[in-house]
């Protein structure tokens, strides 16, 4: 009955939907982000570092009791872990879509801090630190030099002494690195004889 009506008046029909259409768009630009819902579940990231650590003694020392506290955390989907054999440890824990990432790492964190006590001495000298994770990478920003004057390990250290914090600054900006992080290495070598005469 309600359908017949639309379907005999194509051309009211069709303004109705432009009107529809234009409205949707208006309401696109002025709804503010924090109104879209979440559609990606929240994921709480755990990294710690071993050094001198293989693979596999960083997964039985260090990802063995940190997943062991961590499992059943409220709201909890599921974890993964990757051990590298440099001695990096990421550990993920992904939550319900709708769960408050704030409460989330909180509750990671006490769980972290109950398996502390079961970590190697190292381990707990590095840190473990817990912090939220986005699946996704928003943006993706460059930087090179137009010139021959500046090389890659210049730009890269420039970037890491006076980019990256401004860019952690930013209202909203999660997490930010260094994708291809070069850094100035500096070795110096002294014959022990010459310190004698330092004073």
């Amino acid at each position: 009955m309600f359908s017949k009506f639309f379907i005999e008046r194509p051309i009211f029909a069709t303004v109705i939907s432009l009107i529809i259409v234009l409205a949707g768009l208006v309401s696109m630009k002025v709804l503010p982000v924090e109104q879209y819902p979440n559609i990606v579940p929240t994921e709480i990231q755990v990294t710690a570092t071993y050094p001198g650590a293989t693979a596999e003694v960083l997964a039985d020392t260090v990802a063995a009791p940190l997943e062991q506290e961590i499992n059943g955390v409220k709201n909890m989907i599921y974890m993964y872990s990757n051990a590298t054999s440099s001695g990096y440890l990421t550990l993920g824990v992904v939550f319900d879509i709708g769960t408050d990432p704030d409460q989330a790492t909180i509750d990671v964190n006490n769980k972290v801090q109950m398996a502390t006590s079961k970590l190697p001495a190292e381990v707990t000298k590095q840190g473990v630190t817990v912090e939220q994770k986005s699946n996704s990478i928003l943006q993706v920003i460059t930087m090179r030099s137009t010139s021959d004057l500046y090389d890659t390990v210049y730009v890269s250290n420039y970037a890491l002494l006076n980019v990256l914090d401004e860019i952690r600054r930013i209202k909203g900006v999660a997490a930010r690195r260094c994708l291809r992080r070069r850094t100035i290495r500096c070795a110096s070598g002294c014959r022990p004889t010459n310190w004698r005469n330092i004073t």
